[in-house]
């Protein structure tokens, strides 16, 4: 693997473009996609963060952080996700209708400044997995740098190490959303909920989580080699005392540990996904 030539590579892929909109959340994918733009395209490049019900504020105020690192002119636009139509109802293309929102007003966005294309952070080992956001992406002609290229997840990370970019290492972050099983409802209270529930557990030095809403239980994943803590150091009283103040009565571990897509397999045919 080749950090330095798949760095050349994807910025010397960019300046074509001449200028560009990078849907920009933060994540490693997003941040190396805004790095390259920034380099390849100076002031004519654009990264926008989506500002939601969905969004941690850690999350947002991490992305801020890091745009002011990287260097790219970073603005954010607000909305409400709970008022696309169907997203409430939380079906299973649920994704889909999130980033057709989101895609068509950064493309309104691009359009109105002038700019030539909106990139996202798409890379080579996303396109096996399902991902219903990816067909809005297709559908409003929105490019994928790092897929086009071939760079896979590893050669992602190993790119921003070498860029000394400090999300190098950082877990995925999905979506509040995707805590909330399929078909459940999803409102602003529970969003809340988890938000203030997995705050808690990250001040205990849980780095990588998921809180799953089960109406008024909280199924915690962990990943297997950090579940040994909870019991080893003394912690399953603290981890019970915080979620229940989050607002959930009953509080469970998950011994399958932490996986992506984890709700899936409620879906009438099981699909893998990093999407959750």
């Amino acid at each position: 693997m080749n950090a330095g030539g798949d760095i050349e590579r994807l910025v010397a892929h960019l300046v074509p473009l001449g200028s560009a909109v990078v849907a920009y959340s933060g994540g490693a994918d997003s941040a190396l996609v805004a790095w390259a733009a920034h380099a390849a395209l100076g002031a004519r490049a654009l990264a926008v963060t989506a500002r939601s019900e969905s969004l941690a504020q850690h999350e947002a105020e991490a992305a801020r952080g890091l745009a002011r690192h990287i260097g790219i002119i970073h603005e954010e636009i607000s909305y409400s996700e709970l008022a696309i139509s169907g997203y409430a109802d939380n079906p299973p293309d649920r994704c889909y209708l999130c980033k057709g929102e989101l895609f068509r007003r950064l493309a309104t966005i691009a359009r109105e400044r002038g700019l030539a294309v909106v990139l996202d952070g798409t890379n080579v080992d996303d396109e096996g997995d399902y991902r219903p956001g990816r067909r809005a992406g297709v559908e409003l002609a929105v490019r994928s740098p790092l897929a086009e290229i071939g760079l896979g997840k590893a050669a992602v990370r190993e790119a921003l190490k070498a860029l000394s970019l400090p999300v190098w290492d950082k877990p995925s972050s999905p979506c509040l959303s995707s805590r909330v099983p399929y078909g459940e409802p999803i409102t602003r209270e529970k969003l809340e909920q988890i938000a203030r529930a997995e705050a808690a557990l990250r001040e205990l030095g849980f780095r990588e989580l998921r809180v799953r809403h089960h109406g008024s239980t909280a199924r915690i994943e962990l990943p297997k080699a950090e579940m040994a803590r909870v019991l080893s150091d003394g912690l399953a009283d603290e981890i019970v005392a915080r979620v229940r103040n989050a607002g959930f009565a009953f509080v469970a571990l998950d011994l399958e540990g932490l996986r992506s897509g984890s709700l899936n397999r409620l879906l009438p045919t099981a699909k893998s996904t990093v999407d959750s």
